[in-house]
């Protein structure tokens, strides 16, 4: 049974909001300045984007977001729950196959389930059994399309695939590759703008889906590609739709999260690779140090197999003040249960150094 977690004063090691830009007072006035230049007054869209809430801001920013993260179009969801139900939900057709990494993120194995498409997973980050999986499982493409997806961080490992070797073995096939962004965009990458940019493969992608509730601390989510895909999912994409579009408010803030991101965004991304560094160093100390997944991201996470051990642990680390969350099984494989420890800019080596003792003496 789940239950809702009430707001409490913890030490976060918990949030997506890993350069703090959701707490950033800075930023927040930014924003409140910018709602005062564009003379917004309304609370709400009104409605979705094809009747009335299309407010003037969602130009601007799609126009953003296609020239800062160097593609043809964009086109901005609600959330990245809606971007990929919206989006796998309705562009794989009847005939075509999808092969998708066994890690990859519920919200995309929902929209696949919405579609009419063949899906098969692949091996975790192993180019050599997706190759196996498709040579098994199509002997002929004839019409189909072939659709391969991945993320470019994933959300309970932190690890990354080989996205060079990914592209390159796409093109020569001439199959379209899907990355999910949401745990990169804002921290990895020169900029922070994604593992795909950093790696200059932009061109190589059909699609992109970058999210603005994470690192970029708002909410929503864009799906980036050509132009024809753009259209093509305002006319079908049904969680486009069929939904109330965000209110001008939110659009904003986005606006203003990605010029702070570029003005000031470096010193934040600094100070997280750095806690990330020393998170690890610290952890390699420890008897459990085997049990750390291997990760150079901001999500670091020790296996400690047991739905009730973990849980536990959990507990005692928020009595001590501590939020860390224990990630269990069915959302991980049984035996891959896990204390996930999500970084942030914010937190201090005193924290983090506190919190591993803590956690050696409860394992």
């Amino acid at each position: 049974m789940r239950c809702l977690a009430e707001s409490t004063s913890l030490v976060d090691f918990s949030s997506n909001d890993y350069l703090g830009f959701a707490r950033n007072e800075s930023l927040f006035s930014k924003t409140f300045q910018l709602l005062l230049k564009h003379n917004i007054s309304e609370n709400g869209a009104t409605g979705s984007r094809l009747l009335t809430g299309n407010h003037i801001l969602f130009q601007e920013l799609e126009s953003l977001l296609a020239q800062t993260h160097n593609v043809e179009n964009a086109l901005v969801f609600n959330s990245g729950y809606d971007a990929n139900i919206g989006f796998f939900g309705c562009v794989p057709q009847r005939g075509d196959f999808v092969f998708y990494d066994e890690l990859i993120h519920a919200s995309i194995r929902d929209g696949l389930q919405l579609s009419h498409a063949k899906s098969y997973k692949f091996g975790h980050n192993s180019l050599k059994d997706l190759k196996e999986k498709i040579k098994k499982t199509i002997s002929d493409n004839g019409d189909s399309d072939v659709y391969v997806v991945t993320e470019s961080v994933f959300s309970m490992d932190g690890d990354s695939p080989d996205l060079k070797q990914l592209a390159s073995f796409c093109i020569s096939e001439g199959y379209h590759l899907i990355v999910d962004e949401a745990h990169a965009v804002g921290v990895m990458g020169k900029q922070g703008l994604g593992l795909v940019q950093e790696l200059g493969l932009e061109k190589a992608l059909f699609a992109r889906i970058v999210t603005f509730g994470k690192a970029l601390g708002t909410q929503g989510a864009a799906i980036l590609g050509s132009n024809a895909l753009r259209d093509y999912l305002i006319n079908f994409s049904r969680s486009f739709i069929y939904t109330t579009a965000l209110p001008p408010h939110d659009i904003v803030g986005i606006l203003s999260s990605y010029e702070f991101l570029a003005v000031e965004g470096g010193a934040q991304r600094d100070q997280l690779f750095e806690n990330i560094s020393y998170f690890k160093g610290q952890a390699k100390k420890q008897k459990w140090s085997g049990n750390l997944i291997g990760s150079d991201s901001a999500i670091q996470s020790v296996i400690i197999p047991g739905n009730e051990k973990v849980r536990n642990i959990s507990k005692k680390l928020r009595d001590d003040g501590f939020d860390v969350k224990a990630i269990l099984s069915p959302t991980v494989p049984e035996g891959k249960e896990r204390m996930r420890f999500c970084l942030h800019s914010f937190n201090s080596k005193e924290e983090i150094g506190l919190v591993l003792q803590l956690l050696s003496k409860y394992i």
